[in-house]
């Protein structure tokens, strides 16, 4: 298997220092150690690419102190929508890299769908417009990523915790699925342990205001330990689930989109991690990929 994340951990549970952005000053409100309830929520400044879509970079600090800063993306379901690609389903003959699904799609923001064996074989359920992708559910992996719902009165978007809210292959609630780990649930509870095992890694989470995170580590990191940071120092996340990890892992926005931040008074410092120039990129089977939704989009 290609991913740093093995399916064990389920079970069994770059930039280091502090990153000084113009625009983006952070201030954290509470130690990621302690009760998810006795935390003050975040202060986080965003600087808005276009409505429905911002970026960010949180430094957890001190009280994280395996965690390094946060690449975070926040997007509004209600503003865009979300795809699942699939190199078998493309007709490609391989998986490409994420500039090549950027270039093929043109979508708006792209990021590594979950996990995959050597033969790049999909772990997990996979469903792109309503339609299977040859996938078989993960039997201990809970976590569901879905969007575009069938029914007009389900939200746009979700983290779904299979442990908890059901999901019918027969009769799919949502048109576009990826499932992997579940990281933190409704209750703030990490639901791995601790195994050592550190990697880069992709996390996707809700916030309490329904919006989807796309958070990207700078460092190594292990899960739990990304798990317990993101748990106390960043309450307003609802739900999380980790995506593929290692090498796999991996974040574009389109050059259109990141004109805010290239063209500012300062230079974004992570801007290279935005644009897909700053890290190696290993070819992907799967992505997901967001687009605007029809007359939604206004700088």
């Amino acid at each position: 298997m290609r991913s740093c994340i093995n399916p064990a951990q389920e079970r069994t549970s770059s930039i280091r220092g502090r990153a000084t952005v113009v625009c983006c000053v952070l201030f954290l409100a509470g130690a990621c150690l302690l009760p998810r309830d006795s935390v003050a929520a975040q202060e986080v400044s965003w600087i808005n690419l276009v409505e429905g879509l911002a970026v960010t970079v949180w430094d957890p600090g001190a009280r994280c102190k395996e965690v390094s800063p946060l690449l975070l993306v926040k997007v509004d379901p209600e503003r865009f929508r979300f795809s699942i690609y699939h190199f078998l389903d493309e007709v490609l003959p391989a998986p490409v890299t994420i500039q090549e699904w950027q270039q093929r799609t043109d979508a708006s923001l792209l990021f590594n769908a979950g996990l995959f064996r050597e033969d790049y074989s999909y772990l997990g359920l996979l469903f792109k417009e309503g339609r299977p992708l040859g996938t078989k559910r993960h039997p201990r992996w809970q976590g569901l990523f879905v969007a575009e719902p069938v029914n007009p009165g389900l939200r746009k978007a979700h983290v779904l915790d299979l442990a908890f809210e059901p999901f019918r292959e027969d009769q799919p609630p949502y048109r576009e699925a990826a499932q992997s780990l579940m990281l933190l649930d409704r209750t703030g509870k990490p639901r791995i342990r601790q195994t050592g095992k550190r990697a880069h890694q992709t996390v996707v989470a809700e916030d309490e205001e329904g919006h989807i995170l796309l958070i990207k580590t700078s460092d190594i990191v292990t899960l739990r330990g990304l798990a317990d940071c993101l748990r106390g120092g960043f309450p307003s996340i609802r739900q999380a689930m980790a995506m593929d990890g290692g090498s796999s892992s991996d974040l574009l926005i389109g050059s259109e989109l990141l004109k805010p931040l290239r063209n500012g008074p300062e230079p974004f410092q992570w801007y290279s991690l935005l644009d897909g120039s700053g890290t190696g990129h290993i070819t992907l089977p799967a992505v997901i990929g967001i687009q605007p939704r029809i007359g939604s989009l206004h700088p």
